[in-house]
């Protein structure tokens, strides 16, 4: 008998979390389980891969922070589908989503929390604890991560690190010089990319300040902003402020990066409240070094001189620093590329990712 597993999450949209999803949804086997997805506020550009998959997506339309209807919808979709395990990702679907499960009958829940949320107030830890309670595993990437929740109060004994994983990059990915011609670059641009969500966590501030840096010592580098969020409008006006605009290039939601990651010379990286980065990790896959803050989610993935650099939080010239040497020496960028490229190969394996999570829906049901 199969078990039912029913994901919970916010949206679709292309985050860290959705990637580890569509690596479950599409690797765990059909034979022991069947995947349903629950978007608790919209779709996303991912529902048709979960979808071709072989997963079934439904999305509750969340349409206020406090939306009775939407809890309404969603217990009602548990109790319909009676799933074997409740999965729930990132504290508005663990919220909404343990609690509709509880409310709906189910016992079998596992939760995931991914980052260090620094300016979390007092009120989310008070629901973390109480429904940690009630919770059977707590799911962490990263032992920063764990010791982060574990120092707020929740219990260690319910925690358990299952890393993240990447794939390589896919066989059709587009040449560099059609990449160059799709964005409108130079022959001799440097590619230095950023993906991810436009927040203020993420202090994208600070990398367009670098590429003014790198520009002022005549170095051709290119940023490539790959990502939405709330803070696009206000980063387009710091660039244009700072006459950096030319070299800083906002793309919007990419779904094939993928198949120009290898491309990029460097992944910067300078949010500091990270478990382990997703983009982090599809970068090394690729071959691509990094420069990231020297964050704790940041120090599981980035070893210093081997696959990448760390910047410290308070040095604001450091990005453009640990940058230029990869930038000036191909053979250290290719050292350091390749270094990363085995580190994921090693120890942030998809089948890894897969057993571990196999192992802990099956105890869970046993």
């Amino acid at each position: 008998m199969r078990l039912r597993i029913l994901y919970i999450v916010s949206d679709l949209q292309p985050s860290g979390t959705t990637a580890q999803l569509k690596l479950l949804a599409a690797g765990l086997p059909r034979s022991k389980f069947e995947i349903h997805i629950a978007a608790l506020n919209a779709g996303g550009p991912a529902a048709a891969d979960l979808e071709r998959s072989g997963a079934k997506v439904t999305v509750i339309g969340r349409r206020w922070k406090i939306d009775p209807f939407a809890f309404r919808r969603l217990r009602t979709h548990i109790k319909h589908l009676q799933p074997t395990v409740v999965h729930t990702w990132q504290f508005e679907a663990n919220t909404y989503g343990r609690t509709a499960a509880l409310a709906a009958g189910m016992r079998r829940l596992v939760t995931s929390e991914r980052t260090i949320e620094s300016w979390s107030i007092d009120y989310k830890w008070a629901i973390d604890r109480c429904l940690a309670h009630r919770t059977e595993r707590m799911i962490t990437n990263s032992v920063a991560v764990r010791n982060y929740y574990v120092a707020h109060g929740l219990p260690p004994e319910k925690f358990t690190v299952i890393p993240g994983a990447a794939a390589a990059p896919p066989p059709d990915m587009v040449s560099r010089s059609d990449l160059l011609t799709e964005f409108r670059l130079p022959e001799d641009a440097k590619l230095i990319a950023y993906v991810g969500h436009l927040t203020k966590q993420k202090r994208l501030k600070e990398l367009i300040w670098a590429i003014d840096q790198l520009k002022a010592v005549g170095v051709p580098a290119h940023f490539l902003v790959i990502g939405q969020g709330p803070r696009r409008d206000h980063l387009e006006r710091y660039s244009w402020l700072n006459r950096i605009e030319d070299r800083v290039h906002f793309l919007g939601v990419r779904n094939d990066v993928l198949q120009f990651m290898p491309h990029f010379d460097v992944l910067w990286h300078a949010g500091d409240h990270e478990g382990q980065s997703a983009a982090v990790l599809e970068a090394m896959a690729a071959g691509v070094p990094v420069v990231a803050a020297d964050a704790a989610g940041n120090r599981e993935l980035v070893k210093p001189n081997e696959t990448g650099y760390l910047v410290p939080l308070d040095e604001r010239a450091g990005f453009a620093r640990a940058t230029l040497p990869l930038l000036e020496d191909s053979a250290l960028a290719r050292r350091l590329g390749c270094a990363a490229k085995q580190c994921v190969e090693q120890c942030h394996r998809i089948d890894q990712l897969l057993a571990a999570y196999t192992k802990l829906y099956e105890n869970s049901h046993s």
